[in-house]
């Protein structure tokens, strides 16, 4: 499968600082693909390296098989998406949709037809007279995302683009996005922090920490089979078990994570814990565990009794459950 975006050995430095450092990385032609990490992790400035508005202290930079290094932003066929939207105030919903097509030359009525097929597109039809002013932060997205596809770009870079919705429409437009992506065929590059949305909508991942990937897969490679301890903890809160603890459990010292959906509490399980307390989050309830001095976090579906504070239980767990990670142990 061709590349649509390509790292060799990238790196950008800010004096002393790090952004990103020594990055291999491939993104394939028509996949939706996430970069996700905290802040200063690096994954920003990867997009904005791949967008031309950062140039590499070294390494090489190739978008389809073409150099991009040196290259402005306007000479790649790139475009981004913005958390903030960067919409023209003073521009109705159509004039900042074609306004990429009028800096292009294209004529008024060419571009003000691609403008409303755009917004067709991300299911705004009739919306061209109005004001930005005058629509939700939702809508605002959508006209966002409707100017940058209308430039027919070969990859899209999303910056965060749900980061400012509530949580309701934030999951909507994850659905929409996704939908869209697929019925496109073109490369989606999502930047986020927060890993549901890089998990529901991506078909690959790269978690970024301190400049560098840490692991890159599919959704269920990264939460289900982490490389590091990183990983384990940042994607899912995952419990990870120090080596000493994992070798006495299984013969192997090497750190290992265990997700707390897959620790069972019940008289018949081998292991003892106390219960240091409980949180009631809607379908499920955290339950926090002393277990041979660490703390360990398991989940418990709403409807089942949930044990006191301070009471001793037994636990357990599937052994494919324990996922072993040599690095990082």
């Amino acid at each position: 499968m061709q590349s649509a975006v390509l790292f060799k050995n990238v790196s950008r430095h800010y004096g002393e600082v790090r952004a990103v450092h020594a990055v291999d990385l491939e993104v394939r032609a028509g996949e939706f693909f996430a970069m996700l990490g905290p802040s200063g992790s690096g994954k920003t400035t990867s997009l904005r390296l791949i967008a031309g508005f950062e140039q590499p202290t070294s390494g090489h930079i190739e978008i389809f098989g073409e150099t991009a290094e040196g290259v402005p932003p306007y000479r790649r066929n790139v475009n981004t998406v913005f958390q903030d939207y960067a919409l023209f105030p003073h521009m109705s919903v159509r004039d900042n949709v074609a306004y990429g097509l009028m800096i292009a030359g294209m004529g008024r009525k060419a571009r003000y037809a691609k403008a409303e097929e755009a917004l067709e597109l991300v299911r705004l039809p009739g919306y061209g007279d109005r004001a930005p002013a005058a629509l939700s932060g939702g809508q605002r997205q959508r006209v966002a995302l409707a100017r940058a596809l209308v430039n027919e770009p070969k990859v899209l870079l999303l910056d965060e683009p749900l980061g400012a919705l509530d949580l309701k429409l934030r999951e909507q437009m994850q659905e929409e996005l996704k939908s869209l992506q697929k019925s496109l065929g073109i490369t989606f590059i999502f930047v986020t922090h927060d890993q549901g949305e890089a998990l529901s909508m991506a078909d690959r991942v790269a978690v970024f920490d301190h400049g560098k990937i840490q692991q890159v897969g599919t959704p269920q490679d990264i939460y289900q089979r982490p490389d590091t301890p990183f990983v384990a903890d940042f994607v899912g809160s995952s419990n990870v078990l120090p080596a000493d603890m994992v070798l006495e459990l299984t013969g192997h010292h090497a750190a290992a994570s265990l997700r707390p959906e897959a620790i069972r509490i019940g008289a018949e399980e081998k292991h003892a814990a106390t219960v240091a307390g409980a949180s009631y989050i809607g379908a499920v309830t955290r339950v926090s565990l002393n277990f041979r001095q660490m703390q360990l976090s398991a989940l418990v579906p709403a409807g089942v009794a949930v044990p006191e504070t301070g009471e001793t239980v037994s636990i357990g767990w599937d052994r494919e459950a324990l996922h072993l990670m040599e690095r990082g142990s």
